[in-house]
């Protein structure tokens, strides 16, 4: 009869040994939202971070698409939450909708890694230690557009009449990469005692038609009188450059075109001279210390609110 209990007892603690490993590699389940699919910058983004999450943590992924629409994106992440996801990562569609994803989030306990935009201080003070935004710092990415033009011998004045006549094309206004981004290449010229003058800004949604479609309506409007075309993305260059050709003007020679992401085929038009320069947006980096994380949150640890990568300029 003793033998026999012993039997029990060791077939019973055998089990639990197997349900208590089959309970620790259970995979961690990450939900990613993603703004837009389209936008080139955020498709490199996340591969990575798909990759790097499934190579290094044996990560269940799902990323699914926005279609930049903030509603979408909300029944998305009920749906993640609904599916009992341990870690959900947030490429929102506005930073606005920051504080509503909170508390969904909140209420189910799961926690959220905020990504690319930046939620503003009061969302990101919400829930401490179970938020996180990772990202780059815009102010430091404007601030190196600007500074590129301020490097050049003639500090971006090419037509000689004393003022850098510039066009800007914003991405959102709404997004606060994009305010920075706007604010801080300006910034830096009259910091450095540059005098500026703004002929035209216009919102072109981080998108490459709108881009070519403003950079076209301020080529024609302002003509010779445009130094530079501030980009907040490289979509949005690569759209401008198209115009600049069409209007019969030459980068670096008679107009200054800038953009921020360092695209691989926007780095090859900055060595061959069809672009002035471009801000590396480290998706690498930025990708991977998102993921890690989203695992340390996952697992119970406290996160801190901010982790910064910074950007590199490309000129």
């Amino acid at each position: 009869m003793k033998k026999l209990l012993a039997m029990v007892l060791a077939a019973v603690m055998a089990l639990s040994v197997v349900g208590m490993a089959t309970a620790e590699e259970k995979p961690l389940k990450v939900g990613v939202c993603i703004y837009r699919f389209d936008d080139d910058f955020m498709t490199l983004y996340r591969t990575e971070l798909q990759k790097y999450l499934e190579e290094t943590y044996g990560a269940e992924v799902t990323v699914v698409d926005g279609k930049n629409d903030q509603t979408e994106q909300t029944n998305q992440i009920n749906s993640f939450i609904a599916e009992g996801v341990d870690v959900l990562i947030v490429n929102l569609v506005q930073s606005t909708a920051a504080s509503a994803v909170t508390e969904l989030a909140k209420a189910a306990d799961i926690p959220v890694v905020y990504i690319n935009r930046e939620p503003s201080e009061t969302d990101m003070a919400a829930w401490e230690g179970k938020i996180a935004y990772v990202g780059a710092d815009a102010r430091q990415s404007g601030t190196m557009q600007g500074q590129i033009v301020y490097d050049r011998e003639d500090h971006g004045d090419l037509n000689g009449n004393g003022t850098v006549d510039y066009v800007m094309i914003v991405g959102d206004p709404e997004n606060v990469d994009a305010q920075y981004r706007t604010e801080y290449s300006i910034k830096c010229l009259t910091d450095n005692g540059v005098a500026v003058n703004k002929l035209f800004e216009q919102r072109g949604d981080w998108d490459r038609a709108k881009g070519q479609e403003l950079a076209a309506t301020a080529l024609a409007q302002f003509g010779d009188q445009i130094d530079v075309i501030f980009c907040n993305n490289d979509a949005m260059a690569l759209g401008a450059y198209q115009a600049i050709v069409s209007a019969g003007r030459k980068v670096n020679k008679d107009i200054l075109l800038l953009g921020v992401d360092a695209l691989d085929e926007c780095q090859e038009m900055v060595a061959n001279g069809e672009m002035t320069g471009t801000v590396l947006n480290d998706h690498i980096g930025q990708s991977h210390k998102a993921a890690d994380v989203a695992a340390e949150a996952a697992k119970g640890e406290a996160i801190d609110a901010y982790y910064w990568v910074d950007y590199q300029m490309i000129k």
